[in-house]
């Protein structure tokens, strides 16, 4: 049988497009699907050699607003973490979905943090791999594009994706993989302004969103998973540790693992998340 590719579609949320792409789920009927949040300066492409491995469960993968192909969505709109929080969860309740595994990268881990202290009753699971949290980010690299971000608006598209090449190169263990990474995911940057679009990504950035919801993650009560690759050079291990004790579960590492784990170990993320699904529904029988 021919592999089914995830289907590509669109709503409107309070009148803010929202992108998403969709995997039917074939064999799991528990009603619990996965959803797959990226971060910066990724899309939902980002997920691309997951899904594939999450066979016959039913995968839901945004598109942040303000990011890939979703990129002019957001000019003139927050696109902070919480904003971000707050729009994927009236998705979801559009979508009838009353309980998800909600699984985050990068900015994304942040979204689903924030998510599931505001709606736990919705989060059936919750796995972070490399994400940000507590006071872990922005990271400096950022931070000096945010003060610069008036500058970086008005820069040549080629100058601006150059400029993030080094996040790629040093943000993954495996150097082919960087490449297809950087193609992927710089080509909507090019596509639809990449000096505006990295201004205002960086300039919604605010720590202020996760160290907000950061003392009720010990408050969790849902089977979890955290993820690292431990030699991130902009996601310390550290604080991986730091939410494996928060919510009370082992820290799986990656060692010599870089940032971008769902690139460079998708056969080791989708076990993780398999298992974290098995286990939310062994605990609804």
């Amino acid at each position: 049988m021919p592999e089914r590719r995830p289907e590509s579609r669109t709503t409107t949320i309070e009148g803010t497009p929202l992108r998403w792409l969709e995997q039917p789920a074939s064999e799991d009927r528990s009603g619990v699907p996965v959803v797959l949040v990226h971060g910066i300066p990724t899309s939902s492409a980002l997920w691309r050699h997951v899904v594939p491995l999450l066979p016959g469960l039913g995968v839901l993968v945004p598109e942040m607003t303000g990011y890939g192909d979703s990129i002019p969505a957001g000019a003139g709109r927050d696109i902070g973490l919480a904003a971000q929080a707050d729009r994927l969860l009236a998705w979801l309740d559009g979508r009838g979905v009353r309980e998800a595994v909600l699984v985050g990268h990068d900015l994304g881990g942040g979204v689903v943090q924030i998510m599931a202290v505001r709606r736990p009753e919705l989060c059936a699971g919750l796995l972070l791999t490399n994400a940000v949290g507590y006071d872990s980010w922005p990271v400096p690299s950022v931070k000096v594009l945010a003060a610069a971000r008036g500058l970086v608006a008005r820069l040549p598209g080629r100058v601006v994706t150059s400029s993030l090449a080094g996040l790629f190169v040093r943000g993954h263990d495996n150097a082919a993989t960087a490449a297809e990474s950087r193609r992927t995911h710089m080509r909507p940057y090019l596509e639809h302004g990449a000096g505006p679009a990295l201004a205002r990504q960086v300039a919604s950035l605010d720590v202020r969103d996760t160290l907000e919801v950061s003392p009720r993650l010990a408050e969790l009560r849902v089977p979890a998973r955290v993820m690292w690759g431990d030699a991130d050079p902009f996601q310390k291990v550290e604080y991986g540790e730091r939410f494996a004790d928060d919510l009370r579960v082992p820290l799986h590492r990656i060692e010599g693992g870089r940032h971008f784990t769902p690139e460079d170990h998708p056969d080791v993320l989708a076990a993780h998340v398999l298992d974290l699904h098995r286990e939310v529904v062994q605990r609804r029988r």
